[in-house]
């Protein structure tokens, strides 16, 4: 099932649990794909990959929002964001553990025969290809750079 699908099938479920919380994120979802497919030049469906990019820049969004708000002590709009992201995060793939992440990079530095600090370049390139959506760019550079240092 497409994303666009199972996002539809979301919101008439929270429509008929009235949950105006979850109701509202879903929509949010849905206008983002709606969006992107009626950008000039884009295809009708969305790619898997183009909708996984789509959700991890949503769920970016709402994290850095989430933080601004925490920093300013606006808990009203900590809470909306959080709760966004975690429905946001439900439709996007499991995030790896710090240990399966370490794993994954150790694969891909070996792949590449990456050596040290210079070799960041290539090893993010492949990395964040590989990775997209399972691990948060932050997390994939840091520790990049403690295994090749």
């Amino acid at each position: 099932m497409s994303l666009k699908a199972s996002v539809e099938s979301e919101i008439k479920k929270a429509m008929l649990a009235k949950d105006k919380d979850r109701l509202r994120a879903l929509r949010a979802i849905k206008s983002l794909i709606l969006l992107e497919e009626t950008k000039g030049g884009a295809a009708e469906q969305l790619s898997e990959e183009e909708e996984l990019k789509l959700l991890t820049k949503a769920a970016k969004q709402r994290k850095d929002s989430a933080d601004i708000y925490k920093q300013q002590n606006r808990e009203d709009l900590y809470a909306v964001e959080m709760a966004e992201l975690d429905i946001i995060n439900e439709f996007l793939p499991k995030q790896l553990s710090e240990e399966e992440l370490e794993a994954e990079l150790k694969k891909i530095i070996a792949e590449t025969g990456a050596e040290g600090p210079k070799d960041m370049g290539k090893v993010m390139g492949a990395a964040t290809k590989a990775l997209a959506g399972k691990a948060d760019g932050k997390a994939i550079s840091t520790k990049v750079k403690s295994l090749l240092s």
